[in-house]
């Protein structure tokens, strides 16, 4: 399942929530009513490669393969064997099936799975588009699930806690349905359909020491990345059939790996650490649904102690902090501002980390612009546009573009600081969803600016 977590572009103050509550009407009537500038759109994917050795891609395949998130153990090799179908059903929104064809030509052109979309009949995979409200009910800490030998949430709730909904007892898959909400920002909806499918077609877990992948509950990574289609390539290797042990399926991956992967034979191993339970739980306490604040910033400071005592000076010593500065900003934001240059600095020592830099990016020039530095926050910005971009993410785009634009204000470049914002505005309507969110997103950010009065 992809987790409920705290919004990413969380700044100085109350920060704008990923869902909204509309009705299906006003939704559908958005694009004509709106006021703002049409929702835009990615142009053709540009996934960066894996940056890893493929000793440690060979270590991650089989621990994100046979083994759940819960700690449990699977002990066979599960996926689907022959074509995969997929359907919709639900109240869809409008941009759900754009996406979904997106990344249904993504997974057959650069994983090589044989996978398609009908839209009658029964289906290996059904898409059921739900309220959010309905997801919550079900898995409070789920933004979106996937369930396997069911095909609709009212079958669910009938089977949940038989052994028909038990993955470990998966061994050829048949019949999975993924429950995505329809009531959600299309980001958030489009981040569902790519980590849901992911699970529904291969890896089950979720390791937080990768940095460069969507199997990895920090929820960095919107889309699937380089390594993701990967693991997925190798999932669906003639090699591999449903049914293998680790140990059968560890003796084939090397060559497999140097087969898809060359360049990976070529790159040092580094062996990363696991990652502790008690780091898990901290992280989750600070980021996820349900604990108060005092508790949050408590459970994000026994992150980073833990980070330390490790010694970690990986990723995860860097989100440690980062979640530490974005609960601790707006009561101690000279505090945050330490907790994210730190970020900064354990994630410059990282490949594939460019992501995570454009979000510290955008908490420290949140900071510049509040004393006026508008120079300094637009040389801050000025890489990660483009790196954004890359990775799809349009609610970071839109932030980042938003912070421009207050930056060129101060700096007095009022037209240039009109056409930044403008542009923002398309982005934010894929990114936050509705008009309220990204109007409540512009106040937010604007805020942060001095020359504002007090009424933005």
């Amino acid at each position: 399942m992809r987790r409920v977590v705290l919004p990413l572009c969380l700044f100085l103050g109350a920060c704008v929530p990923g869902t909204y509550q509309t009705n299906t009407a006003s939704r559908a009537a958005m694009p004509e009513e709106s006021m703002l500038p049409p929702m835009k759109s990615f142009s053709a994917p540009s996934p960066v490669p894996p940056q890893r050795a493929n000793r440690d891609i060979l270590r991650d395949f089989l621990d994100l393969t046979f083994q759940m998130e819960s700690g449990r153990m699977l002990h066979h090799f599960s996926r689907f064997e022959g074509p995969v179908t997929v359907r919709v059903t639900g109240q869809v929104p409008i941009t759900l099936m754009a996406d979904l064809n997106r990344v249904i030509h993504r997974l057959r052109s650069e994983a090589g799975i044989d996978i398609s979309r009908v839209t009658e009949g029964a289906a290996n995979i059904t898409i059921e588009a739900v309220p959010r409200a309905e997801i919550s009910r079900n898995l409070p800490s789920a933004a979106c699930f996937v369930v396997p030998n069911i095909d609709s949430l009212a079958e669910y709730r009938r089977a949940r806690g038989t052994p028909a909904t038990d993955w470990t007892r998966i061994i050829q898959r048949e019949k999975i349905a993924i429950f995505v909400p329809n009531d959600s920002s299309p980001q958030e909806t489009r981040d569902c359909l790519h980590e849901e499918l992911a699970q529904a077609l291969g890896p089950l877990n979720d390791l937080y020491r990768l940095s460069d992948s969507v199997f990895n509950d920090d929820n960095v990574h919107a889309v699937l990345t380089g390594f993701d289609m990967l693991i997925l390539r190798a999932y669906y290797a003639p090699e591999l059939r449903a049914g293998m042990s680790r140990r059968e399926v560890a003796d084939r991956l090397p060559a497999i790996l140097s087969r898809l992967n060359p360049e990976g034979d070529g790159i040092a191993p580094r062996f990363a650490g696991p990652t502790p339970r008690a780091w898990i739980e901290a992280i989750q306490t600070a980021l996820g649904p349900g604990a108060r604040p005092p508790a949050r910033r408590a459970a994000a400071i026994d992150a980073v102690r833990i980070a330390q005592a490790i010694g970690w000076t990986d990723h995860r010593r860097a989100f440690s902090h980062f979640a530490l500065g974005r609960l601790a900003q707006a009561s101690d934001p000279d505090f945050a501002r330490e907790q994210f240059v730190t970020a900064d600095r354990f994630y410059q020592t990282v490949p594939g980390t460019s992501l995570h830099r454009a979000y510290v990016a955008a908490q420290l020039a949140s900071h510049d612009i509040a004393l006026g530095r508008g120079e300094e926050a637009l040389a801050r910005l000025a890489p990660h546009v483009a790196v954004a971009e890359r990775f799809e993410n349009a609610a970071l785009i839109a932030t980042l573009k938003m912070l421009q634009a207050e930056a060129l204000d101060l700096e007095n470049r009022v037209a240039e600081a009109q056409a930044v914002r403008l542009d923002s505005l398309g982005w934010a309507r894929y990114g936050y969803g509705a008009d309220w969110a990204v109007q409540a997103k512009l106040r937010e950010v604007g805020a942060l600016n001095p020359l504002r009065g007090p009424n933005g």
